[in-house]
């Protein structure tokens, strides 16, 4: 055979498409996520991340919001079972209440990640969140420093989820460099409206009470309204820092600061992780994104 210009370049051609053909063909990689809601500004700004990032990664995502309801949650993982998609992505309404899920899924051998809130009792093949731990120690030393070292406070709480547990620890360890400073009342307050109710409380039985602490901007939002209604002489600090809790930080002197998260970081790296474990690919179990710190300009 003659080669030719012509004959090269149709040869060329043709082993160029074969080559492609396995990757045009190659199934898309399937991710079901289960989140804790959607009625937060940080599950919204995570959920768009985690939907953006599908799209770059060409990775199918379908997206399951479990409304604060464990047993919603548990069905959406069968679900997700049933359907054998190749890796599943949880943040647990419930630490510990979400591990029979887990399991279920491993049995069925799909993996499991968890972003910003991890399970408990059961090892899942990746965890990505803020450093809790470090932002609520971040929240402590703060509250420790706008008290002037000496105070009461309190903290409202969401004591069946991993990562406030770890905020509150850390906000708790920073007081203890802080003896001045003691925390007189812990209570939950998941909503804003029971955060609202919660704060009233506390100031009811602690009507000297210095500071609160928030697990998230909408316990802190309700806390800085109660402290207003007292007479504006309770420090604020939240933990999030979305839009709305950082325009009230703004706002309000006494709204000292937040603890800020980055949910669109952590939803970009939630699918990422999501994609190379499905491709057998080695990940680090866990994967801590630095949280930051949003103060009022009296605060700095």
């Amino acid at each position: 055979m003659k080669l030719t210009p012509k004959s090269i370049a149709a040869t060329v051609a043709a082993t160029a498409t074969f080559a492609a053909a396995p990757f045009a063909h190659a199934e898309q990689i399937e991710i079901g996520a289960s989140l804790l809601t959607q009625q937060h500004p940080f599950y919204v700004a995570l959920a768009d991340a985690m939907k953006q990032e599908a799209k770059k990664d060409n990775a199918k995502l379908d997206i399951s919001i479990a409304n604060q309801d464990l047993s919603k949650q548990i069905a959406d993982v069968q679900d997700f079972v049933t359907r054998k998609v190749d890796v599943i992505v949880l943040s647990p309404v419930d630490s510990k209440g979400v591990k029979a899920a887990v399991m279920t899924a491993q049995r069925a051998g799909i993996p499991v990640i968890t972003v910003d809130i991890g399970a408990q009792g059961v090892e899942v093949a990746s965890h990505i969140a803020t450093d809790n731990y470090a932002g609520g120690q971040m929240a402590g030393q703060l509250m420790c420093k706008v008290l002037g070292g000496k105070g009461t406070v309190g903290v409202i709480d969401y004591p069946t989820v991993q990562s406030v547990i770890d905020r509150v620890t850390g906000f708790k360890k920073a007081l203890a460099a802080c003896p001045g400073v003691q925390v007189v009342a812990v209570q939950p307050g998941i909503t804003r409206a029971e955060a609202l109710t919660t704060a009233q409380n506390m100031l009811q039985a602690h009507p000297d009470l210095d500071g609160i602490f928030g697990f998230g901007d909408d316990a802190a939002m309700a806390a800085a309204v109660a402290g207003k209604s007292a007479g504006n002489h309770v420090k604020v600090i939240g933990f999030d820092g979305m839009p709305e809790a950082r325009a009230a930080v703004d706002k309000n002197p006494n709204f000292v600061g937040v603890i800020r998260q980055y949910p669109e970081k952590m939803g970009a790296v939630a699918v990422d992780t999501a994609v190379k474990v499905a491709e057998k690919q080695q990940v680090a179990k866990l994967i801590p994104v630095t949280p930051g710190v949003y103060l009022h300009e009296t605060t700095k």
